[in-house]
């Protein structure tokens, strides 16, 4: 199709154009596996409907053991969203210099008050293609299991309960229940555990 100069339905992709906005390059490039802890975070927005208005979670995923080591919920989609789940990540993991923290183009991203936040703390900012959701696909999958495994299975009175519930999905269910068939089928936590197990058992 690509040779004959022929695409299907919904049409050719649009390559979106950010003018005046200057952003990172990709240092990702959809090589998304990593050897150690705070080599590589992902993050990135979702959304979800209650009968009261939108709830926003923003969240920070390391993509060693696929845990979510940062994350915020507001009723309001801006770049303070952000920078507060990308300040829990770094008071959380205290990494060295030299993590990437790797984005789409959102305008909370691209906010100088977020590439403020990375840089300050010697992070590398990354940036992949603006509307291509496999640039940032292990954020996608977790956003995906997340509505699949809570946000669809219920209609949602009101924000707290919504956040709450996002709470534990996150930080008891995820990191700490979940079993990844990419982790050995273990947990994010138990698959961290064990990394740092067999790294002072090698020098010791």
């Amino acid at each position: 199709m690509t040779q004959a100069g022929i695409d299907g339905l919904p049409g050719p992709v649009r390559v979106k154009r950010l003018h005046g906005v200057a952003t990172a390059d990709d240092l990702v490039n959809r090589k998304f596996h990593r050897l150690r802890p705070n080599e590589l975070w992902v993050t990135d927005i979702t959304q979800h409907r209650t009968r009261e208005g939108w709830v926003f979670c923003a969240a920070v995923l390391d993509a060693f053991s696929r845990r979510i080591v940062g994350w915020s919920i507001d009723s309001k989609q801006d770049s303070t969203l952000v920078v507060n789940a990308l300040d829990m990540a770094i008071r959380n993991r205290r990494p060295e210099p030299g993590v990437i923290v790797h984005a789409d183009h959102g305008t909370q991203f691209t906010s100088w008050v977020f590439g403020d936040k990375v840089r300050s703390a010697g992070l590398l900012p990354s940036f992949g293609s603006v509307g291509d959701g496999l640039d940032n696909a292990m954020m996608e999958s977790f956003w995906s299991s997340m509505q699949i495994e809570l946000l669809n299975r219920r209609k949602w009175k009101t924000r707290v309960e919504l956040a709450n519930a996002i709470f534990d999905y996150i930080e008891i269910f995820h990191n700490r229940q979940r079993r990844h068939s990419a982790l050995g089928y273990r947990t994010p936590i138990e698959f961290e555990l064990r990394y740092e197990n067999d790294t002072i058992h090698a020098v010791s």
